[in-house]
Parts: structure tokens; sequence; C-alpha cells
């Protein structure tokens, strides 16, 4: 039986009002690979602001991601935000699984948009597909921001405890849920301080479930196995573009040690700040505080 109501589709139309408002239009780009790309661009180009690019995480598409604060970033930026392959209408048909995947289709998808030079912004799995986006195009890119993303873990951290879920095929059934249950406890995960759990209600978590989480779940999947697989630190390239890193204080997806360790790794070209009192999902919990320490790195 058909959907009567969706709070979850009522509050993408509600974002995706934003993003039209904000000057943004959606489009579909054919990367002639059997990969096809959406993204939202701006509806008219101002070749006197530099570029950015927004880059999602894993969980709600990019409108929910971006949506927060899309309409503070388009006054000083043409602003590209993409859906990565397998969320929204963004697809292909190769095997390819890896953030370098994801990072080489974006690089097409700028260059099919004619955009030369951008600085990015990679939320949490975006941040792995951001830095690997630097490394292989380096030219292309000036500033980046990464933001709660394990960029230098390695797979043998999943044996020696710096994970709270060692178990791959348990965390990427978090990380991609398929039950209220399951959401509730990926919102454990990602929050310091969490709403009641028990108190949401499961109707409206299935409803998300059902609007976000159920297409491409193998998938989605894959993506998350492929991040560790073979990983060692010494084997991560040391991009040189001016660094931002971004990270919750009680950061239970990936421990703030995976922060100061991607600055050890990058030396004085990155700066890391530690956002007080909150965890994976900061820019949630801290909202004002992420956006004043985005626009103080982007904005010259």
């Amino acid at each position: 039986m058909s959907r009567c109501f969706s709070f979850t589709d009522v509050k993408n139309s509600c974002y995706r009002s934003t993003f039209i408002k904000s000057g943004l239009r959606s489009t579909i780009t054919d990367l002639h690979d059997s990969t096809v790309m959406h993204c939202w661009i701006p509806t008219v180009r101002e070749y006197s602001k530099p570029n950015l690019l927004l880059i999602h995480g894993l969980g709600a598409n990019a409108l929910w991601q971006w949506g927060d604060i899309i309409r503070f970033m388009t006054p000083h930026f043409n602003v590209f935000v993409p859906d990565l392959v397998f969320f929204e209408e963004s697809y292909t048909t190769r095997p390819e699984r890896t953030e370098a995947f994801q990072a080489q289709c974006l690089m097409r998808l700028m260059e099919a948009h004619s955009v030369k030079k951008f600085s990015l912004v990679g939320l949490s799995y975006g941040g792995f597909v951001g830095y690997g986006l630097a490394a292989q195009f380096s030219e292309a890119v000036e500033r980046v921001v990464i933001c709660s993303a394990g960029v230098c873990m390695e797979e043998k951290d999943l044996k020696e405890g710096v994970f709270r879920v060692s178990d791959l095929e348990e965390a990427a059934s978090i990380l991609v849920p398929q039950t209220p249950n399951k959401l509730r406890e990926l919102m454990g995960y990602t929050m310091f301080r969490p709403p009641p759990l028990n108190l949401v209600p499961s109707c409206l978590l299935a409803d998300f479930i059902d609007v976000m989480c159920t297409e491409y779940v193998e998938e989605k999947k894959q993506l998350i196995l492929a991040i560790p697989r073979d990983r060692k630190l010494a084997n991560i390239p040391k991009i040189t573009h001016p660094t931002l890193i971004l990270w919750g204080e009680y950061d239970h997806v990936f421990p703030l040690e995976l922060g100061y360790r991607l600055k050890r790794h990058l030396g004085d070209n990155a700066h890391l700040v530690v956002i007080k009192n909150a965890g994976h999902a900061f820019n949630v919990e801290k909202p004002k505080e992420y956006l004043k320490h985005l626009m103080s790195f982007l904005v010259n």
C-alpha cells in the first residue's frame, strides 16, 4: 500500500526549494562509460567567484547533508553539489567500488561543466573521495576540507580495536540501515548527544529508510567494504594543498585519533580543528561552529 504522507519527502521538497532559491539547478550528466551523475550546479555561473565542490557522505542524500548551509555558501562561490555514484540519480554499471573511482567520476563531472579549478569539502565518506580527488588531480584542486573522514586508517586498525564496530559487515548494516532499530543504532554512533532514541517513532524512521536507504543497498555496502581493503598508511599519498581537518571530539565512527593521524601525515599543510562536545555528525550538532570554520578557511 502506498504511503499517504511522508515526512521525509516533505523535508526533501523543502531542501530542494532551498537549493533552487539559492541559485542552483538540478542536472544529469552522462559520462559515457555506463556512468551517470546527478549534480546541483549554479543556474548562472559567475566567473568572478571561486568554485566549490561539496561532497556528501553516507546516509541521507546531498540535499539533506548540505541543505542547512547552502544559502550561506552560494553568495561566495559557484557551488557544485553532486550525488555520488549509487546515491539518488547517480549510478554506474561498472564494477569499481573504490573512493578512487568515485573521485574520477567527480573530476569528469566537473570537466563536463567546464570547471578547471575548485576547492572542495568532503563529509565522512565524501572526505575519502575528496582526498582521493586532490591526490589524483592535484592541479585542479585549490583548498581541501576533510570532515571526520578516516583517510589515514589502515586495514589492521579493524583488528587492533581502533573502532567500536570492528566487523565490516556489521558496520555496513549500521551505515546502510534497513530497519528502524539499525537507524537508531546509527544515530547513537554518529551523535554525541542523540535524541532519546526510544522516543523516536518507528514510523518516522521507517519512512526515512524507505525514501533514503532502500536503493543500491548492496552497492553502498560494497563501497564501505572497499575502504579498508589493503589500506596502509605508507601507501596513502600526501596532498600538498592547504587543508582544514574538522573532527568531532567524541566521534565514534572514526575516532579522533584518526584526525591527529591525518594531521601528522600532512604536516604543516594541514590544520586540525576539534569540535568540542560533538560526535561524527558535528555538522548537525554544531552547525554554527561548523559553518564558521568552513567560511573562515574557504573565503579569502
